[in-house]
């Protein structure tokens, strides 16, 4: 026998009856479909039924559900710290997750271990806090619990207060602004009104920022994370304690071709260098003891500085 659209039709009508639904409300879609299946079972010929597939992932899901609620029960009712001690383990993973969310807006310096640290303690407070008989997933409020622990770890250990954060946004914000507007640098009046403040309270906030970026001293400049061939800042930062091995050669090398710069002069110019330079002496003290006037002093220097020069550029110096 073969089944039509409009024998379909009327069995539906007929297993409906005064049982249908009013105007303007719809059938759910799963009822709907059910019934339909049964009014095609009675109406059509029995047909081949395929075999059903057996799944393997389903009843494992079902295990460790019906395992993780015997372990919830089992902590809320009697207290137990095993079950307490599983718990944790198996949302452990969970901590990962938020502490990779939350560490992707952090700068390169922040470890992903010391935020699963801190994320950790976030994750055994909501365990225990956890109420089994709400309407909420646990995953969905533990994720919040644990996000709040690491930015409140993260902000303990910050030595720049939370206002001092918001007043930089601020100012990089209004600075970013003014830069696309004016397509030039804007000056600090510009960015006082921007923001619509007095310019000495912008230059306490500039104060206040000073403090604000630091930079590692073992970070590596290229931004990666193989120290072999990688340069950091404190490889580029110059110790003053330390002398210079090129630096010296330079210098020792510049008093030489200086010393015999100044032999080859003549003999009052000679002195003129000697004590204005070596035993700190006045242009007028000196023209009191070669008993001449300050003016020729002067001259006399001037013209010992361009003897000098040009003896030291010839040098190669």
């Amino acid at each position: 026998m073969t089944t039509t659209l409009t024998d379909v039709a009327a069995a539906w009508s007929a297993h409906v009856g005064t049982d249908a639904a009013p105007a303007g409300v719809l059938p759910q879609p799963r009822e709907a479909l059910a019934d339909i299946d049964a009014v095609v079972d009675v109406v059509a010929e029995p047909a081949v039924v395929a075999p059903e597939i057996p799944t393997q992932r389903q009843p494992a899901l079902d295990e460790v559900a019906a395992a993780v609620a015997l372990l919830w029960s089992t902590f809320k009712g009697e207290g137990c710290p095993d079950a307490r001690q599983r718990l944790i383990l198996h949302y452990a993973p969970l901590v990962a997750a938020v502490a990779g969310r939350v560490g992707m807006r952090l700068p390169s310096t922040v470890e992903h271990g010391d935020l699963v640290s801190y994320g950790m303690f976030g994750l055994i407070d909501a365990i225990e806090k956890y109420e089994t008989d709400r309407a909420v997933k646990f995953e969905s409020y533990a994720s919040s619990r644990i996000r709040g622990a690491i930015i409140d770890e993260l902000r303990a250990m910050d030595w720049v207060p939370r206002s001092v954060r918001t007043k930089a946004r601020a100012v990089d914000r209004a600075y970013t602004e003014l830069e696309c507007t004016l397509h030039r640098a804007p000056t600090e009046l510009e960015i006082a009104r921007h923001m619509q403040v007095p310019v000495a309270e912008l230059r306490s906030v500039y104060s206040q920022l000073s403090s604000v970026n630091v930079a590692a001293l073992d970070e590596l400049l290229n931004g990666g994370e193989d120290r072999v061939g990688g340069v950091s800042l404190g490889d580029t930062l110059g110790d003053d304690r330390m002398q210079d091995p090129a630096g010296t050669v330079e210098a020792a090398e510049t008093s030489f071709l200086l010393g015999r710069a100044i032999e080859q002069l003549g003999e009052r110019e000679r002195i003129v260098v000697v004590m204005y330079y070596y035993e700190g002496m006045t242009l007028a003290e000196i023209g009191r003891v070669l008993g001449v006037t300050e003016s020729r002093v002067s001259q006399m220097h001037t013209a010992a500085m361009l003897r000098l020069r040009g003896r030291l550029t010839a040098a190669g110096v």
